[in-house]
């Protein structure tokens, strides 16, 4: 892999497993030095040690903060960008729990918007300034396809998904002069923790068996299987390429075939 991000700096986040430490990794492949974000310091100090470094001078680093606490993560991420700029920030985040949107509780989508848009926001409000200064900028947001088509039994996720989409639409109507992309990638069924807890949570309710589950969900795929997350970063490390300068403002379903609109 050619190293065209480098030179470049990658804020990751939800970096410590799943989707985000897979977009970590491409986006280390490519030359970026990548700054990792999550909650669990211990885990994100070795991970960033095991990072890709493939051009001179190239290094890592993390931020240990909880999304969800708005005023810790913004100080946080002023104090990064304060000392180097960030070119490059992907938006993901662990999913709301899975549920019905019929009783949800009020507290449960204050959560996950401020997990999601609200967490996003602060984001890209701290690195864009910088983005525009050094001449680069790649937004990308790690949806879900219930952007396109809501997901049964994820009624708070469902809602949260698609504020983050308008949002993020808005957002590259308004930078697209600029010169800066802001896309979101739109993960299907992926082998994950989070598909983890939508099996678990369809096996309490339903009363059906694990493989009852698991095969019912792989038959809507038209691929037959679940993504592995490397397939999902690989669309990520894309648009966060100068190869994507023209894309901005598209939702891009990585899911198989799953998604059944255009």
């Amino acid at each position: 892999m050619e190293p065209v991000l480098a030179g470049k700096h990658a804020l990751v986040c939800g970096a410590s497993q799943g989707i985000g430490l897979a977009s970590a990794e491409a986006l280390a492949a490519m030359g970026a030095e990548v700054t990792l974000l999550a909650r669990r310091a211990d885990v994100l100090q070795a991970l960033a040690r095991e990072l890709p470094v493939v051009v001179a001078g190239q290094s890592h680093a993390w931020i240990a903060v909880d999304a969800a606490d708005t005023a810790a993560l913004r100080d946080k991420v002023a104090s990064l960008v304060s000392a180097r700029p960030v070119h490059i920030l992907v938006n993901n985040s662990g999913g709301p729990p899975p549920g019905p949107v019929h009783g949800a509780d009020v507290a449960a989508f204050e959560a996950a918007y401020r997990q999601h848009l609200i967490a996003n926001h602060v984001l890209a409000e701290a690195v864009i300034p910088g983005m525009e200064r050094d001449g680069y900028g790649r937004i990308v947001n790690v949806i879900s396809t219930s952007v396109k088509e809501p997901l049964a039994g994820l009624g708070v996720s469902n809602a949260t998904r698609w504020a983050v989409a308008s949002w993020a639409k808005t957002l590259a109507t308004e930078l697209a002069p600029r010169g800066i992309t802001v896309n979101n990638v739109l993960p299907g069924s992926t082998q994950t923790p989070r598909i983890e807890q939508i099996i678990d949570t369809t096996v309490a309710r339903t009363g059906r068996s694990r493989a009852e589950v698991y095969a019912d969900m792989v038959a809507a795929i038209p691929m037959r299987r679940f993504a592995r997350p490397e397939e999902t970063a690989a669309a990520v490390a894309f648009l966060c390429s100068p190869a994507a300068a023209y894309i901005t403002g598209v939702n891009l379903p990585v899911d198989g075939g799953r998604t059944r609109s255009l």
